[in-house]
């Protein structure tokens, strides 16, 4: 009869000299060792044929784990007669009562703050200096921007969904876009945003019509997301204190922002959106609203010509909203496709788009409240 057969359980592995020295609480041999040999053995892990389930692993994965208790206090089933118990998987040592338990981890921003600071200061400089000098210049600014945005965005169209949206015509008639707002108002930039969409249609043509019409229609998209939104920041500039409502503008939608960060990385508790943005928060949204208003209250009564604090409350009531579902929008997409950002152009900030993603769908409802406010 075969060695193994004799005091061994099912599965028990192989058992053999060892000249590591004898395992303390060794129970006695079988027939087919002697005490001798009992005592210079140990167990091999057990390898269990039914995979426990638990943590964050699939069902269907059938790795095999290492046998034991599920919990620390379970006791052990009691061994038949002849058989050796199971070393358990973890025995403490004397060493690990000398750990020092892990510190507790910091609460994270989760980006680079330093870098993020630097940059957002170099982009305010560049702002202000075209803005108060030039307004022509500043234009030029929006274009860069609209530009750069339009390649971000197709460009992981295409990485993530091999949705081909044609950049060039995209890129020129954006810029059209621009020009036109800034130098026929709402009408030069209607009639560009039309000419830019029947241009997408026309350039998609050259190429096979596999997905034609997934590409033309986000093409179109593209179109009215980032320069037709954008248009509208050129429009304020056109007013004879265009420079101190874009400022404003921007400013809101900067404090709208940084009081929603602030608020919500220190007290947030309540999701806000969970399925779209887990990092939003409800006491968040509480801060941006806030911050906002009182920016808000103190611009049009002090920068603007002929604003009121009371308007500038409202102002700051709904740059707060359209800033937060803006970034809720944009934090939608990237989900869709399955990005953090949309580009690595700004060190702590991400790309172009994720810096526009509050300002672009606020832009227009700025300019309708500054026309029905002063006109």
């Amino acid at each position: 009869m075969n060695d193994s057969s004799w005091g061994a359980p099912p599965h028990a592995g192989y058992w053999g000299p060892s000249d590591r020295g004898p395992v303390q609480g060794a129970a006695p041999a079988g027939p087919a060792y002697d005490a001798h040999h009992a005592q210079q053995t140990r167990p091999m892990p057990i390898v269990p044929d039914v995979p426990e389930h638990g943590g964050d692993q699939d069902d269907d994965r059938g790795a095999a784990r290492p046998g034991g208790p599920l919990f620390r206090d379970e006791m052990p089933q009691a061994q038949p007669h002849g058989t050796v118990p199971q070393k358990p998987d973890y025995m403490p040592t004397p060493d690990d009562a000398a750990q020092p338990a892990p510190a507790p981890q910091k609460k994270s921003a989760g980006r680079d703050l330093g870098a993020a600071i630097g940059v957002a200061f170099g982009l305010g400089a560049v702002i202000i200096a075209s803005l108060f000098v030039v307004k022509a210049v500043f234009v030029g600014v929006i274009v860069v921007a609209v530009v750069v945005g339009l390649w971000e965005l197709t460009s992981r169209l295409q990485e993530r969904k091999g949705i081909k949206a044609p950049l060039v015509p995209l890129a020129l008639g954006g810029a059209a876009m621009v020009v036109s707002g800034y130098v026929r108002g709402a009408e030069g930039a209607w009639v560009a945003m039309a000419l830019t969409a029947l241009a997408v249609l026309v350039w998609r043509m050259t190429e096979p019509p596999e997905g034609y019409l997934k590409d033309v229609t986000a093409g179109v998209f593209a179109a009215f997301y980032v320069p037709f939104l954008a248009t509208f920041v050129a429009m304020m500039l056109t007013a004879d204190d265009g420079a101190q409502r874009v400022m404003t503008f921007l400013l809101l939608t900067v404090v709208s922002d940084t009081g929603a960060y602030a608020i919500g990385w220190r007290f947030g508790k309540h999701k806000l959106a969970p399925r779209i943005s887990p990092g939003k928060t409800r006491e968040g949204m509480l801060g941006a609203v806030v911050f906002a208003m009182a920016a808000g209250a103190l611009l049009m009564e002090f920068a603007i010509d002929e604003g009121t604090w009371w308007q500038g409350l409202l102002l700051g009531l709904s740059v707060a909203v359209s800033a937060t579902l803006g970034d809720l929008g944009e934090s939608m997409i990237k989900r869709d496709l399955g990005i953090k950002d949309m580009g690595t152009l700004l060190p702590g900030h991400g790309g172009i788009m994720d810096r526009l993603d509050s300002l672009l769908p606020t832009a227009p409802v700025v300019w309708l409240l500054f026309v029905a406010f002063v006109g």
